[in-house]
Protein backbone atom coordinates (compact mmCIF):
# COMPACT_ATOMS: atom_id res chain seq x y z
CA UNK A 1 0.00 0.00 0.00
CA UNK A 2 1.09 3.54 -0.82
CA UNK A 3 0.09 4.79 2.17
CA UNK A 4 0.43 8.75 2.01
CA UNK A 5 -1.86 9.42 -0.28
CA UNK A 6 -4.30 7.15 1.11
CA UNK A 7 -4.10 8.56 4.92
CA UNK A 8 -3.24 12.30 3.84
CA UNK A 9 -6.39 12.36 2.07
CA UNK A 10 -8.44 10.76 4.88
CA UNK A 11 -6.77 13.32 7.72
CA UNK A 12 -7.45 16.47 5.39
CA UNK A 13 -11.49 14.76 5.08
CA UNK A 14 -11.49 14.25 9.01
CA UNK A 15 -9.48 17.28 9.79
CA UNK A 16 -9.77 19.96 7.27
CA UNK A 17 -5.92 20.14 7.10
CA UNK A 18 -2.60 18.70 6.13
CA UNK A 19 -1.15 15.86 8.25
CA UNK A 20 2.14 17.34 10.14
CA UNK A 21 3.93 14.33 9.84
CA UNK A 22 3.78 10.99 8.52
CA UNK A 23 4.74 7.60 10.09
CA UNK A 24 5.33 3.87 9.08
CA UNK A 25 6.76 0.45 10.46
CA UNK A 26 6.56 -2.69 8.98
CA UNK A 27 5.45 -6.17 9.66
CA UNK A 28 7.94 -8.75 9.06
CA UNK A 29 8.49 -12.34 8.31
CA UNK A 30 10.71 -14.33 10.03
CA UNK A 31 13.76 -16.15 7.81
CA UNK A 32 14.68 -18.92 10.29
CA UNK A 33 14.75 -18.68 14.68
CA UNK A 34 10.67 -19.44 15.38
CA UNK A 35 10.08 -19.60 19.14
CA UNK A 36 13.67 -18.43 20.02
CA UNK A 37 13.48 -15.10 20.94
CA UNK A 38 11.45 -15.59 23.87
CA UNK A 39 13.99 -18.09 25.12
CA UNK A 40 17.07 -15.38 24.90
CA UNK A 41 18.30 -17.04 21.26
CA UNK A 42 18.75 -16.37 18.04
CA UNK A 43 16.98 -14.91 14.89
CA UNK A 44 16.96 -13.87 11.39
CA UNK A 45 13.87 -11.87 10.44
CA UNK A 46 13.32 -9.69 7.61
CA UNK A 47 11.14 -6.40 7.32
CA UNK A 48 8.31 -6.94 4.63
CA UNK A 49 7.03 -4.04 2.30
CA UNK A 50 3.79 -4.32 4.02
CA UNK A 51 3.15 -1.23 6.96
CA UNK A 52 1.08 0.14 9.12
CA UNK A 53 0.90 3.94 8.45
CA UNK A 54 0.09 7.09 10.61
CA UNK A 55 -0.70 10.54 9.33
CA UNK A 56 -1.03 13.15 12.37
CA UNK A 57 -0.79 16.49 13.82
CA UNK A 58 0.49 17.25 17.37
CA UNK A 59 -2.52 18.60 19.87
CA UNK A 60 -2.30 21.24 22.46
CA UNK A 61 -4.19 19.04 25.36
CA UNK A 62 -2.79 15.44 26.50
CA UNK A 63 -5.85 13.71 24.30
CA UNK A 64 -4.89 10.90 21.15
CA UNK A 65 -7.89 10.83 18.93
CA UNK A 66 -6.79 8.07 16.30
CA UNK A 67 -8.95 6.89 13.21
CA UNK A 68 -8.41 3.53 11.50
CA UNK A 69 -9.68 3.39 8.12
CA UNK A 70 -8.98 -0.48 7.94
CA UNK A 71 -11.39 -1.16 11.45
CA UNK A 72 -13.97 2.25 10.37
CA UNK A 73 -13.54 3.19 14.07
CA UNK A 74 -12.06 6.07 16.09
CA UNK A 75 -10.34 5.63 19.43
CA UNK A 76 -9.63 8.26 21.77
CA UNK A 77 -8.21 8.51 25.23
CA UNK A 78 -6.33 11.00 28.04
CA UNK A 79 -2.60 10.25 28.57
CA UNK A 80 -3.21 11.67 31.97
CA UNK A 81 -5.83 8.29 32.37
CA UNK A 82 -4.45 5.10 30.72
CA UNK A 83 -7.56 2.21 31.08
CA UNK A 84 -7.29 -1.31 29.90
CA UNK A 85 -9.54 -1.69 27.06
CA UNK A 86 -10.25 -4.50 24.04
CA UNK A 87 -8.98 -4.23 20.04
CA UNK A 88 -6.74 -2.41 18.42
CA UNK A 89 -6.51 0.89 20.76
CA UNK A 90 -4.62 -1.50 23.11
CA UNK A 91 -1.34 -1.30 21.07
CA UNK A 92 -1.27 2.23 21.03
CA UNK A 93 -2.31 2.90 24.49
CA UNK A 94 -0.18 0.42 25.63
CA UNK A 95 2.86 2.04 23.91
CA UNK A 96 1.62 5.55 24.95
CA UNK A 97 1.48 3.82 29.01
CA UNK A 98 5.34 2.71 28.10
CA UNK A 99 6.29 5.75 27.51
CA UNK A 100 4.47 7.04 30.37
CA UNK A 101 5.95 4.50 32.51
CA UNK A 102 9.85 4.95 31.53
CA UNK A 103 9.57 8.57 32.41
CA UNK A 104 9.00 10.19 28.82
CA UNK A 105 6.51 13.00 29.05
CA UNK A 106 4.33 12.59 26.00
CA UNK A 107 2.38 14.85 23.88
CA UNK A 108 -1.21 14.19 22.34
CA UNK A 109 -2.07 13.81 18.75
CA UNK A 110 -5.06 13.12 16.52
CA UNK A 111 -4.53 10.84 12.77
CA UNK A 112 -5.56 8.52 10.66
CA UNK A 113 -3.97 4.90 10.57
CA UNK A 114 -4.30 2.10 8.13
CA UNK A 115 -2.38 -1.04 7.21
CA UNK A 116 -1.63 -3.71 4.67
CA UNK A 117 -0.12 -6.26 6.99
CA UNK A 118 -2.43 -9.23 7.09
CA UNK A 119 -4.11 -9.52 11.08
CA UNK A 120 -3.29 -12.41 12.40
CA UNK A 121 -1.25 -14.39 9.75
CA UNK A 122 2.01 -14.23 11.55
CA UNK A 123 3.36 -11.14 10.16
CA UNK A 124 3.24 -9.26 12.84
CA UNK A 125 0.45 -6.54 12.22
CA UNK A 126 0.72 -6.02 15.92
CA UNK A 127 4.52 -4.76 16.11
CA UNK A 128 3.89 -2.79 13.34
CA UNK A 129 1.11 -0.84 14.90
CA UNK A 130 3.36 -0.17 18.14
CA UNK A 131 6.41 1.06 16.25
CA UNK A 132 4.14 3.19 14.01
CA UNK A 133 2.58 4.59 17.04
CA UNK A 134 6.06 5.02 18.85
CA UNK A 135 7.23 7.17 15.79
CA UNK A 136 4.30 9.28 15.95
CA UNK A 137 4.78 9.93 20.01
CA UNK A 138 8.29 10.13 19.31
CA UNK A 139 7.70 13.20 16.78
CA UNK A 140 4.97 15.11 18.29
CA UNK A 141 7.03 14.85 21.92
CA UNK A 142 10.56 15.54 20.58
CA UNK A 143 12.10 12.33 21.44
CA UNK A 144 15.27 11.19 19.80
CA UNK A 145 14.47 7.33 17.45
CA UNK A 146 16.26 5.11 19.51
CA UNK A 147 15.54 1.51 17.53
CA UNK A 148 16.51 -1.00 20.44
CA UNK A 149 14.78 1.21 23.40
CA UNK A 150 11.81 2.06 21.04
CA UNK A 151 11.99 -1.75 20.13
CA UNK A 152 11.71 -2.54 24.05
CA UNK A 153 9.16 0.15 24.96
CA UNK A 154 7.24 -1.90 22.13
CA UNK A 155 7.40 -4.85 23.79
CA UNK A 156 6.67 -3.68 27.03
CA UNK A 157 3.68 -2.69 25.65
CA UNK A 158 2.78 -6.24 24.23
CA UNK A 159 3.62 -7.95 27.26
CA UNK A 160 2.40 -5.88 30.25
CA UNK A 161 -0.36 -3.77 28.60
CA UNK A 162 -1.65 -6.44 25.69
CA UNK A 163 -0.88 -9.61 27.37
CA UNK A 164 1.16 -11.57 25.06
CA UNK A 165 4.21 -13.34 26.65
CA UNK A 166 6.55 -12.76 23.41
CA UNK A 167 10.13 -12.05 22.80
CA UNK A 168 11.79 -8.82 20.93
CA UNK A 169 11.98 -9.57 18.06
CA UNK A 170 9.22 -8.58 15.69
CA UNK A 171 9.52 -5.19 17.42
CA UNK A 172 13.48 -5.32 16.78
CA UNK A 173 12.97 -5.80 13.56
CA UNK A 174 10.42 -3.49 12.72
CA UNK A 175 11.98 -0.41 14.80
CA UNK A 176 15.22 -1.68 13.49
CA UNK A 177 15.34 -3.13 9.65
CA UNK A 178 17.57 -1.93 6.55
CA UNK A 179 16.14 -2.17 3.25
CA UNK A 180 17.68 -5.19 1.19
CA UNK A 181 18.80 -7.24 4.48
CA UNK A 182 18.08 -9.61 6.97
CA UNK A 183 18.42 -9.03 10.46
CA UNK A 184 20.83 -11.46 12.55
CA UNK A 185 19.57 -10.20 16.31
CA UNK A 186 20.48 -11.75 19.43
CA UNK A 187 17.50 -11.39 21.32
CA UNK A 188 19.58 -11.60 24.89
CA UNK A 189 22.41 -8.76 24.28
CA UNK A 190 20.33 -7.60 21.36
CA UNK A 191 23.51 -6.98 19.47
CA UNK A 192 22.24 -7.32 15.98
CA UNK A 193 23.99 -7.43 12.40
CA UNK A 194 22.18 -6.52 8.54
CA UNK A 195 22.92 -9.96 6.23
CA UNK A 196 22.44 -8.79 2.87
CA UNK A 197 19.73 -11.02 1.09
CA UNK A 198 21.62 -13.47 -1.17
CA UNK A 199 22.00 -12.27 -4.93
CA UNK A 200 19.16 -13.92 -7.28
CA UNK A 201 17.16 -15.19 -4.05
CA UNK A 202 13.35 -13.71 -3.76
CA UNK A 203 11.22 -14.41 -0.27
CA UNK A 204 7.72 -15.46 -0.88
CA UNK A 205 4.77 -14.59 1.91
CA UNK A 206 2.25 -17.59 1.84
CA UNK A 207 -0.87 -16.85 3.36
CA UNK A 208 -3.00 -19.95 4.17
CA UNK A 209 -6.24 -17.91 4.73
CA UNK A 210 -6.09 -19.24 8.13
CA UNK A 211 -5.91 -17.09 11.33
CA UNK A 212 -5.12 -17.63 15.42
CA UNK A 213 -5.54 -15.51 17.73
CA UNK A 214 -2.05 -15.34 20.36
CA UNK A 215 -3.18 -14.35 23.73
CA UNK A 216 -5.65 -17.30 24.01
CA UNK A 217 -3.86 -19.73 21.83
CA UNK A 218 -1.18 -22.14 23.20
CA UNK A 219 1.74 -19.33 22.71
CA UNK A 220 1.73 -18.46 26.42
CA UNK A 221 1.84 -22.04 27.11
CA UNK A 222 4.86 -22.48 24.97
CA UNK A 223 6.27 -20.16 26.75
CA UNK A 224 6.09 -21.64 30.33
CA UNK A 225 7.12 -24.90 28.97
CA UNK A 226 10.65 -23.21 27.82
CA UNK A 227 11.20 -21.88 31.18
CA UNK A 228 10.23 -25.53 32.53
CA UNK A 229 13.37 -26.77 30.43
CA UNK A 230 15.84 -23.57 31.12
CA UNK A 231 15.28 -24.80 34.80
CA UNK A 232 15.74 -28.37 34.66
CA UNK A 233 18.81 -27.49 33.10
CA UNK A 234 19.23 -25.41 35.90
CA UNK A 235 20.36 -22.15 33.08
CA UNK A 236 18.57 -18.98 33.04
CA UNK A 237 16.59 -20.07 29.32
CA UNK A 238 17.35 -22.66 26.91
CA UNK A 239 20.13 -20.14 24.89
CA UNK A 240 22.19 -21.11 27.75
CA UNK A 241 22.25 -25.03 26.60
CA UNK A 242 24.32 -26.46 23.68
CA UNK A 243 22.88 -29.81 21.18
CA UNK A 244 25.44 -31.47 23.00
CA UNK A 245 24.38 -30.76 26.61
CA UNK A 246 20.92 -31.31 25.40
CA UNK A 247 21.01 -34.87 24.12
CA UNK A 248 23.34 -36.20 27.40
CA UNK A 249 20.28 -35.08 29.07
CA UNK A 250 17.69 -35.71 27.29
CA UNK A 251 16.74 -38.51 28.65
CA UNK A 252 15.74 -37.03 31.85
CA UNK A 253 12.94 -34.73 30.81
CA UNK A 254 9.19 -35.24 30.26
CA UNK A 255 8.53 -36.24 27.05
CA UNK A 256 6.47 -33.22 25.94
CA UNK A 257 9.44 -31.09 27.78
CA UNK A 258 11.82 -32.35 25.87
CA UNK A 259 10.62 -32.43 22.45
CA UNK A 260 10.00 -28.62 23.09
CA UNK A 261 13.36 -28.56 24.05
CA UNK A 262 15.02 -29.78 21.06
CA UNK A 263 13.28 -27.53 19.23
CA UNK A 264 14.32 -24.51 20.79
CA UNK A 265 18.19 -25.42 20.78
CA UNK A 266 18.69 -26.99 18.01
CA UNK A 267 16.72 -23.76 15.97
CA UNK A 268 19.60 -21.77 17.50
CA UNK A 269 22.08 -23.60 15.61
CA UNK A 270 20.12 -23.71 12.74
CA UNK A 271 20.15 -19.65 12.61
CA UNK A 272 23.67 -19.39 12.65
CA UNK A 273 24.48 -22.24 10.48
CA UNK A 274 21.47 -19.79 7.59
CA UNK A 275 23.53 -16.80 8.47
CA UNK A 276 26.51 -18.40 7.28
CA UNK A 277 25.23 -20.08 4.26
CA UNK A 278 23.50 -16.43 3.36
CA UNK A 279 27.18 -15.18 3.93
CA UNK A 280 28.51 -17.44 1.08
CA UNK A 281 25.65 -17.55 -0.89
CA UNK A 282 24.66 -20.99 -0.07
CA UNK A 283 20.91 -20.87 -0.90
CA UNK A 284 20.97 -25.23 -1.20
CA UNK A 285 21.99 -24.73 2.29
CA UNK A 286 19.99 -22.07 3.35
CA UNK A 287 16.47 -23.81 1.77
CA UNK A 288 17.66 -27.50 3.79
CA UNK A 289 17.66 -25.37 6.95
CA UNK A 290 14.21 -24.15 6.21
CA UNK A 291 12.77 -27.18 5.88
CA UNK A 292 14.42 -28.81 8.85
CA UNK A 293 13.13 -25.50 10.83
CA UNK A 294 9.59 -26.59 9.58
CA UNK A 295 9.75 -30.37 10.71
CA UNK A 296 10.96 -29.54 13.89
CA UNK A 297 8.08 -26.94 14.64
CA UNK A 298 5.79 -29.17 13.62
CA UNK A 299 6.64 -32.41 15.35
CA UNK A 300 8.72 -31.24 18.07
CA UNK A 301 7.02 -27.92 19.34
CA UNK A 302 3.56 -28.56 17.61
CA UNK A 303 2.75 -25.01 16.31
CA UNK A 304 2.08 -25.89 12.97
CA UNK A 305 -1.48 -27.00 11.25
CA UNK A 306 -2.58 -28.76 8.39
CA UNK A 307 -2.76 -26.02 6.20
CA UNK A 308 0.31 -24.44 7.11
CA UNK A 309 1.83 -28.06 6.43
CA UNK A 310 -0.07 -28.62 3.32
CA UNK A 311 1.38 -24.71 1.99
CA UNK A 312 4.86 -25.61 3.03
CA UNK A 313 4.62 -28.77 1.03
CA UNK A 314 3.14 -27.67 -2.50
CA UNK A 315 5.75 -24.61 -2.31
CA UNK A 316 8.43 -27.08 -1.88
CA UNK A 317 7.21 -28.67 -5.11
CA UNK A 318 6.78 -25.96 -7.17
CA UNK A 319 9.52 -24.38 -9.77
CA UNK A 320 12.19 -22.50 -8.31
CA UNK A 321 11.65 -23.15 -4.75
CA UNK A 322 14.86 -24.19 -2.60
CA UNK A 323 13.13 -24.64 0.88
CA UNK A 324 10.11 -23.65 3.42
CA UNK A 325 8.48 -23.79 6.45
CA UNK A 326 6.28 -21.82 8.37
CA UNK A 327 6.66 -19.13 9.81
CA UNK A 328 5.33 -16.22 13.28
CA UNK A 329 3.74 -18.11 16.22
CA UNK A 330 2.14 -20.73 14.12
CA UNK A 331 -1.55 -22.79 14.10
CA UNK A 332 -2.59 -20.90 11.34
CA UNK A 333 -1.37 -18.03 9.45
CA UNK A 334 1.62 -17.99 6.88
CA UNK A 335 4.40 -19.66 5.41
CA UNK A 336 7.85 -18.45 3.85
CA UNK A 337 9.86 -20.07 0.81
CA UNK A 338 12.85 -18.63 -0.56
CA UNK A 339 12.88 -18.90 -4.24
CA UNK A 340 14.72 -18.33 -7.46
CA UNK A 341 14.04 -14.38 -8.50
CA UNK A 342 13.64 -15.51 -11.73
CA UNK A 343 11.44 -18.44 -11.15
CA UNK A 344 8.84 -16.23 -8.98
CA UNK A 345 5.67 -15.73 -11.24
CA UNK A 346 5.63 -19.42 -12.14
CA UNK A 347 6.28 -20.35 -8.60
CA UNK A 348 3.43 -17.91 -7.79
CA UNK A 349 1.28 -19.09 -9.98
CA UNK A 350 1.26 -22.56 -9.14
CA UNK A 351 1.54 -22.90 -5.36
CA UNK A 352 -1.78 -20.47 -5.46
CA UNK A 353 -3.62 -22.79 -8.06
CA UNK A 354 -2.29 -26.31 -6.21
CA UNK A 355 -3.43 -24.72 -2.47
CA UNK A 356 -6.56 -23.88 -3.96
CA UNK A 357 -7.05 -27.48 -5.45
CA UNK A 358 -5.95 -29.57 -2.26
CA UNK A 359 -8.14 -27.44 0.67
CA UNK A 360 -10.78 -25.34 -1.51
CA UNK A 361 -8.71 -21.39 0.41
CA UNK A 362 -7.93 -18.85 -1.63
CA UNK A 363 -4.47 -17.96 -0.74
CA UNK A 364 -2.28 -14.48 -0.58
CA UNK A 365 1.17 -15.17 -2.11
CA UNK A 366 3.28 -12.45 -2.74
CA UNK A 367 7.08 -12.02 -3.27
CA UNK A 368 8.02 -9.41 -0.79
CA UNK A 369 11.12 -6.70 -0.89
CA UNK A 370 13.27 -6.00 2.11
CA UNK A 371 12.22 -2.84 3.65
CA UNK A 372 13.36 -0.32 5.67
CA UNK A 373 12.36 -0.18 9.53
CA UNK A 374 10.07 2.39 11.04
CA UNK A 375 10.61 5.85 9.59
CA UNK A 376 9.06 9.28 9.50
CA UNK A 377 8.10 10.41 5.67
CA UNK A 378 7.68 14.00 4.83
CA UNK A 379 4.00 14.94 4.80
Amino acid sequence: MDFQPTITQAFKRRFSASPVFIVRAPGRVNIIGEHTDYNEGFVLPMAIDRAVGIALRPRRDQKVIVHSLDFDETAEFSLHELHKGKGWPEYIKGVAWSFETEGHRLKGWEGVMAGDVPIGAGLSSSAATELAAARAFACVSDLEWEPVKMASLGLKAEVEWVGLNCGIMDQMISAAAQAGHALFLDCRSLNFEQIPLPDGLSVAVLDTATRRGLVGSAYNERHAQCKAAARLFGVRALRDVDVQTFETRADQLDPVIRRRARHVIRENERVNQAVAAMRRNDVESLGQLLDASHASLRDDFEVSSPALDTMVKIARQAVGCFGARMTGAGFGGCAVAIVSTEDTREFTRAVRQEYMRQTGLTPNVYISQAAAGASLLSA
